[in-house]
């Protein structure tokens, strides 16, 4: 959140709710986990070609084991289906960074490991905002729910960026959500337990009004060239990206990474 420019075709720059599945490799890496709303561009033929909005939001919900609080919060069960699909791309990760990282530490020698990871539906769940908004993602909402509330960290992720520092890998965090947004989304983080350095050298936020010299786009980027020219920056300060960790393949997308991991999100999609 913004999530960089989110997609809606024509009318602002997000799209919501659409199919919830997607099998797809980025950039010729693997990539586990699937699970994503897509931007469906061709104009539906009948009522028919069209997902019926109330059914595919009570379907999420049943996904995310919709919980509510007694004062009407809406949170996901750990011991739900996205909660099980979370934990099984986590496996996967520890096993392969295991290994990546042992390499590191056989060969002694720069570039350090380094793993990258974005920030809404990667690392922070915003499944409550979603809800509580409604899935109409708007700027003023999202800073009026940031400024004063935490969201849960996704299912295991920060047990396992917590375990990945301890082998040895360093943490960066890069996210869309504006500059302005940093001094929440770093609360936010350390409240829910990432426990790693979360200064600017390590929490990379986009920043419009003053884009660093090291992405020829500037105030234009992509998403894809924001994250991707980002990951090439870090790869230049002498690190690898052993893993990249997102939930849009936008997110992935670009190079500057060894292999990719994809976390599930049914509830947007981001070009």
């Amino acid at each position: 959140m913004p999530r960089p420019a989110r997609f809606r075709p024509a009318l602002s720059r997000r799209a919501r709710l659409g199919a919830t599945t997607v099998a797809a490799l980025v950039a010729g890496t693997a990539v586990f986990g699937v699970g994503q709303a897509t931007a469906e561009h061709s104009v539906p033929r009948t009522d028919k070609e069209i997902p019926n909005l109330t059914q595919v939001q009570d379907k999420i919900k049943a996904y995310y084991g919709d919980t509510v609080t007694a004062d009407g919060e809406h949170y996901a069960s750990s011991h739900s289906n996205y909660a099980r699909q979370v934990r099984g791309i986590e496996a996967k990760a520890r096993t392969y960074l295991t290994k990546a990282l042992a390499r590191h530490d056989r060969a002694g020698k720069q570039p350090k490991p380094a793993i990258v990871l974005d920030m809404d539906d990667t690392t922070l769940l915003t499944y409550n905002y979603e809800l509580q908004v409604g899935f109409h993602y708007t700027e003023e909402s999202q800073d009026k729910y940031l400024a004063h509330t935490d969201m849960d960290p996704v299912f295991g992720m920060n047990r396992l960026v917590n375990w990945a520092h301890a082998k040895g890998a360093e943490v960066f965090f890069l996210t869309g959500r504006k500059e302005a947004q940093r001094d929440w989304s770093v609360r936010n983080l350390k409240n829910v337990g990432y426990g790693v350095p979360l200064d600017r050298r390590h929490v990379y936020l986009k920043n419009k009004e003053n884009p660093p010299p090291y992405l020829p786009c500037g105030a234009t980027c992509t998403t894809v060239e924001y994250k991707s020219g980002t990951r090439k920056h870090i790869e230049s300060l002498g690190y690898n990206v052993v893993a990249n960790f997102g939930d849009q393949y936008s997110d992935l997308s670009g190079g500057a990474g060894d292999r990719t991991f994809k976390l599930p999100n049914p509830m947007y999609y981001l070009p």
